[in-house]
């Protein structure tokens, strides 16, 4: 065994010295020698270069519904919007139950019904006037929310021989003609005669929203819209009257 192993390593030593290789003639290869350890691994190289991206894949399948999630905090009041058109009207409802009998209210104030309240003056005068007062009434209004109801009656007349005239009659609370609702008035006219026609006439009506305490009713004669003046008479030969009555305002 040591005569092998001086063998080897003396062939070993001659392969390895090149002047033993000129001087040596045919010589025999000796035998390989005893493989060494494996090395240590080297150490790791950098990253390569990143590739291009690849193909989309297809559409995969659809996954399983998600359980549902906690309910999240409610969150702060929106602004108002504006608002909206106006529906449409909806259908009448169906009539509801009579509801219980209230309890008596309390008594009220004393009213005018059982204490009505009226006057009238009388005269017996002609007055030829054309225009103007004929006679004034003053009547005390105790309440507020009545009207006052006016008559007047007595002889009229209203003269302009071979043309057209008109005379107007009205009534005057305080100085103004009634505005609730309207005036309290009469006309008469003629055309084209000669004769004189003394007739008896009345004109009444309702007056409202006149306030409460002394009121000066009175009657006047003047000009129709659209004539002039002319010859007209009031009161010839008989009683004139004014009739005032305050009268509950009430209407449907």
């Amino acid at each position: 065994m040591k005569s092998l192993t001086l063998i080897l390593f003396l062939n070993a030593v001659e392969s390895n010295n090149p002047k033993s290789d000129q001087g040596s003639v045919g010589g025999c290869s000796g035998v390989p020698g005893i493989p060494g350890s494996p090395g240590h691994n080297g150490l790791p190289g950098r990253d390569g270069l990143k590739g291009s991206d690849g193909m989309k894949g297809g559409k995969g399948d659809r996954g399983d519904k998600g359980g549902t999630g906690k309910t999240g905090p409610k969150g702060s009041l929106g602004q108002r919007g504006s608002m909206g058109p106006i529906g449409i009207k909806g259908e009448k409802g169906i009539k509801g139950n009579l509801g219980e009998r209230g309890e008596p209210g309390p008594q009220g104030e004393n009213g005018t019904a059982n204490s009505i309240n009226w006057k009238q003056c009388v005269w017996n005068r002609s007055d030829s006037k054309d225009t103007g007062l004929i006679q004034e009434c003053v009547f005390k209004k105790r309440n507020s929310a009545t009207a006052l109801k006016v008559a007047y009656a007595a002889n009229m007349r209203v003269y302009c021989p071979g043309g057209t005239c008109c005379g107007r009659w009205y009534i005057t609370f305080n100085g103004a003609e009634c505005s609730g609702p309207m005036t309290i008035e009469g006309v008469l006219r003629i055309s084209n005669s000669r004769d004189d026609p003394l007739r008896h006439g009345q004109i009444e009506g309702l007056c409202e929203n006149i306030p409460t305490g002394s009121i000066r009713v009175a009657v006047h004669v003047g000009n129709c819209q659209g004539y002039g003046s002319s010859d007209r008479h009031s009161g010839w030969n008989s009683v004139s009257r004014i009739m005032i009555e305050e009268y509950p305002q009430s209407r449907n």
